[in-house]
């Protein structure tokens, strides 16, 4: 069953992608009233976020980064639709990177390159950075694996239509030893703002009013392979057209005090969305872990994050 699902949804897929832009963007529209008004999905959970993300701001504005938002993650369903198709021409003029020249010189210099971005404008359509970026680099991204794998296969295959790679985020570190070893420099992208789970969590920062536990993954994989790191600094200036700017953050990691790195991506995540908040996630429920549950309930041993009942338990 899940074989014919597979092929039904990869069909279904495939025929709605070929749709031209404008046809795609008035079923945007149409989708917005049914999830806002209709199913209302998810409406409590992007309330909240927005509240408490910018307390300072009127209950009006409020209203109408919610209104905005599900205008936005309307045209983000249906252009990650048309990524099946879309040649890479056409992305190419309708996501635009600007900087990539010293991402270019890293490479030609053989230091791999690091590249931090959020849950912001269209990150699917990122892959098109592969694109902007020299081949004598492994050029990809890290991607969480859907449990079902015939529609794990279905996503890769979309993800990787530019001709960059997926890396699982369990073999992160081990497939770029392996490119170290065999002398390829690597550009990889992170999408660095998920919410860690309890045992993953090493590091707290300030991020939108919260105290937040965030991923250090990407700064400890790029002090250990000396990457230089970079942040996508995302903007959309008109429907369907995006940019990025690439950001240096640092070409020595192992020169920055420890979590620096994470911090400032954090900052200059904040920054991207403080400028348009309505083009960020917040359908996800990115402060549901707290640091008061998480003393409570674990401590760090080692560096390791442990249950404190487990600890405390007599072995038998």
């Amino acid at each position: 069953m899940n074989k014919i699902g597979y092929y039904i949804v990869y069909a279904l897929w495939y025929v709605a992608s070929l749709l031209p832009m404008r046809i795609h963007y008035w079923l945007s529209n149409l989708l917005f009233y049914i999830l806002f008004y209709v199913i209302r999905y998810r409406r409590q959970v992007v309330w909240l976020n927005v509240v408490t993300a910018f307390p300072e701001r009127e209950p009006e504005e409020h209203k109408e980064i919610e209104r905005r938002f599900y205008r936005w993650f309307c045209d983000y369903l249906v252009e990650t639709i048309k990524l099946m198709t879309i040649t890479p021409e056409e992305l190419k003029k309708r996501f635009v990177f600007k900087g990539t020249e010293l991402i270019n010189q890293c490479i030609e210099e053989g230091q791999s390159c690091a590249f931090m971005l959020g849950h912001y404008c269209n990150w699917e359509w990122v892959t098109s950075l592969i694109l902007w970026v020299s081949d004598k680099a492994k050029r990809g991204q890290i991607y969480h694996p859907l449990e079902n794998k015939d529609f794990n296969h279905l996503f890769l295959h979309v993800r990787q239509r530019m001709g960059g790679i997926c890396i699982p985020m369990n073999e992160t570190l081990r497939q770029i030893i392996q490119f170290n070893r065999q002398g390829t420099p690597v550009a990889i992208g992170y999408i660095a703002d998920q919410a860690p789970f309890w045992w993953n969590i090493h590091h707290w920062c300030m991020f939108l009013h919260h105290d937040t536990p965030v991923l250090t993954g990407t700064e400890r994989i790029a002090r250990k392979m000396n990457h230089a790191v970079f942040y996508l600094d995302i903007t959309r200036p008109q429907r369907g057209y995006y940019e990025a700017e690439v950001k240096l953050i640092t070409r020595q990691p192992q020169a920055m005090p420890e979590y620096e790195i994470t911090d400032q991506y954090f900052r200059l995540l904040e920054s991207s969305i403080q400028k348009h908040p309505e083009y960020y996630l917040w359908t996800h429920d990115r402060w549901k872990r707290t640091r008061e549950r998480f003393n409570r309930r674990f401590e760090i041993v080692n560096g390791k994050v442990r249950e404190k009942c487990r600890l405390n338990q007599n072995p038998k």
